[in-house]
């Protein structure tokens, strides 16, 4: 027997329910797409917002060369500013501990870097401004990085410290002297100022009060804080 009416229907009906399935599915897939292409772009636009307004900050907290130099006073007129910062420095130097240091491991800190020697006359006298310097600003955003540069042994050095009265400093050492000639430190002592990004931006050759008003007016402007 043949079936009658309706049955003749069937296959075209039937063709069109697949591709009615086969078009939604493309459909949903295509609106998956652009949803995962729409949330990433939305992701690298967030980041890319982000990365501008960190440049901007940094950009804005940068310390200006011109400024500096007009505020150097006293001591701190021996300060020389870089109008373009070298750098960033990143040879080993050798820990209290003997174990290899770098300056980027204090990175995101301003480093106030002294290079001296045991048997140097004016680093004995500044060492000591040096150590002020640290227990009075030294913390999360700025430290005082003390390196013994050539030959100077532990001994001695925990011997200088001592009859010095040094208690907040690292005794860090560079026997080598490869972060020494790296920076072009010519004599001592030699103190470098570095940025944030460890980047030097100003030297001063010779001792200084470095616990004095002077001093710490440099170091406030390069942390970016507020005169006051």
């Amino acid at each position: 027997m043949t079936a009658s009416g309706p049955s003749a229907k069937r296959p075209p009906h039937i063709r069109f329910d697949v591709l009615s399935c086969v078009m939604l599915r493309s459909d949903a897939r295509g609106t998956d797409e652009m949803l995962k292409r729409a949330t990433l772009l939305s992701a690298g636009l967030f980041y890319a917002c982000i990365a501008l307004a960190a440049n901007a900050v940094l950009a804005a907290a940068a310390p200006d060369p011109d400024a500096l130099r007009a505020a150097r006073e006293g001591e701190m007129r021996k300060l020389v500013v870089l109008d373009t910062p070298r750098g960033p420095y990143d040879a080993a130097f050798t820990g209290e501990d003997g174990a290899e240091r770098h300056l980027s491991d204090d990175g995101g800190k301003v480093l106030l870097v002294n290079f001296w020697a045991v048997w140097c006359g004016p680093c004995r006298e500044e060492m000591p401004t040096l150590n002020r310097l640290q227990k009075e600003m030294g913390g999360e955003d700025f430290a005082v990085v003390t390196i013994a540069l050539g030959h100077n042994s532990p001994a001695g050095m925990k011997k200088f410290f001592a009859e010095n009265g040094i208690d907040a400093l690292p005794l860090h050492s560079d026997p080598r002297m490869n972060l020494g000639r790296q920076a072009g430190v010519l004599g001592l002592p030699v103190t470098l100022i570095l940025d944030r990004d460890g980047r030097e931006i100003g030297r001063l050759t010779g001792g200084a009060d470095w616990s004095g008003p002077e001093a710490r007016r440099i170091i406030e402007m390069v942390l970016g804080r507020p005169e006051g």
